[in-house]
């Protein structure tokens, strides 16, 4: 009998962002596959008679092959397991979730998709930073800062627009080359930029610049992944509207 493979997502950092369904799935699972972005009060829920793998990916270092994980999905239900494969924020939002249900498709595995809260709006609400705000920006954008290829190629005349927030995954990197492309494309170089570090957590760090600076305070700070950026001028209601443990 074919088990069933659960796509989860575990939220941003606070494990009290999980969705209900997603506690009870992990808290019920037989198989639970993490990545590197869950952390160990999330991974603590897992039962202790449930096989616990890690797979998560830092750059350039992978514990398994994205094919692997795939196969070991498909290879774990079809024993008849209960398969958590979870994941950091959302699963559908750069979290490669869908390359592993296609495989899941092709080897005819049941699944379901547990949608977690992203990064995005999960360290920009806890950094006090609005990505949407009617006097600042009335659309916002979700990118990546690391391709497939290990490029930082985005495109970039459509990133420089008036009225519009930039939210920028795992973008700490190539953050000299985010910050000097934009500005060579006409972001005004006085832009501000926020990097919120560890993002939801008690180690949560923020640090608030311009596009033309944020590459010294980061690195004046020495900030560390995992890190969002996130451009705009909603940033300038950071300082206002910060909350997470100043309260």
């Amino acid at each position: 009998m074919t088990g069933k493979v659960y796509l989860v997502g575990a939220g941003p950092g606070d494990p009290e962002l999980l969705t209900m369904k997603a506690h009870r799935l992990i808290t019920s699972a037989d198989v639970v596959l993490y990545d590197r972005l869950v952390g160990a009060e999330i991974i603590a829920l897992i039962p202790e008679a449930a096989e616990k793998m890690y797979v998560g990916k830092a750059k350039s270092m992978h514990s398994l092959p994205q094919e692997e994980i795939n196969s070991l999905l498909a290879v774990k239900a079809k024993e008849g397991k209960m398969v958590v494969r979870l994941k950091g924020g959302d699963p559908f939002i750069f979290g490669r979730g869908g390359e592993e249900l296609e495989e899941l498709v092709q080897e005819s595995v049941p699944f379901e998709v547990v949608p977690g809260i992203t990064a995005a709006a999960g360290c920009a609400a806890y950094a006090g930073i609005p990505l949407t705000h009617r006097d600042y920006a009335q659309s916002v954008r979700f990118l990546t800062g690391h391709l497939k290829d290990g490029s930082t190629e985005l495109p970039w005349d459509e990133l420089v627009h008036p009225a519009q927030t930039l939210v920028i995954y795992m973008g700490l990197t190539g953050l000299e080359e985010i910050s000097q492309s934009l500005i060579r494309f006409g972001m005004v170089p006085s832009m501000p930029v926020a990097v919120v570090e560890k993002g939801t957590t008690s180690e949560q760090r923020v640090f608030t610049s311009t596009i033309r600076d944020i590459l010294a305070v980061t690195k004046k700070n020495d900030v560390k992944s995992p890190a969002l950026l996130i451009i705009g001028d909603v940033v300038t209601l950071q300082n206002k509207l910060e909350w997470h443990g100043k309260y």
